[in-house]
Formats: C-alpha cells, sequence, structure tokens
C-alpha cells in the first residue's frame, strides 16, 4: 500500500521514529508483537513472527534459519 511513514506508523500504533528505527535495524520487532502488526495488517502470524526471529537470530552472527509452525 502507498502509506505515508506516519500513517503506516499510526496504523501499528507506534511512533514515527520507533517506526524509523526498526526500518533502519536501530530497533528489532518482539515475536509478541510481530503477532499484532501481522493481525493489523492481515497477513499470517506465523511469518510475521518468523522474521522477527530470524531478525533476532541474524543479529546475533548465527548462521540459521528460523521457521515456525502453529502449535
Amino acid at each position: 500500500e502507498e502509506m505515508s511513514q506516519v500513517d503506516f506508523a499510526e496504523k501499528l500504533g507506534i511512533s514515527k521514529q520507533h517506526l524509523c528505527d526498526i526500518e533502519k535495524g536501530r530497533k528489532f520487532v518482539s515475536p509478541e508483537r510481530a503477532a499484532k502488526f501481522a493481525k493489523i495488517l492481515g497477513h499470517s502470524e506465523q511469518s510475521f513472527v518468523a522474521l522477527a526471529l530470524q531478525d533476532i537470530v541474524n543479529q546475533g552472527g548465527l548462521k540459521l534459519k528460523v521457521s515456525v509452525a502453529a502449535a
């Protein structure tokens, strides 16, 4: 969707600065928040949580691939 950063941050319920920090890799999205964002945006919780966890693993310098399955 074409949306300004301000509008997108507002839709997610976070500040523009926090969104910018996430985009720049200065902050990470927790798995819980990733699931919340997925619901807000109408996407799969599984895929957003996997992306959030993969970011954390990558930042740790680990050469591992994360996969998430519903319980």
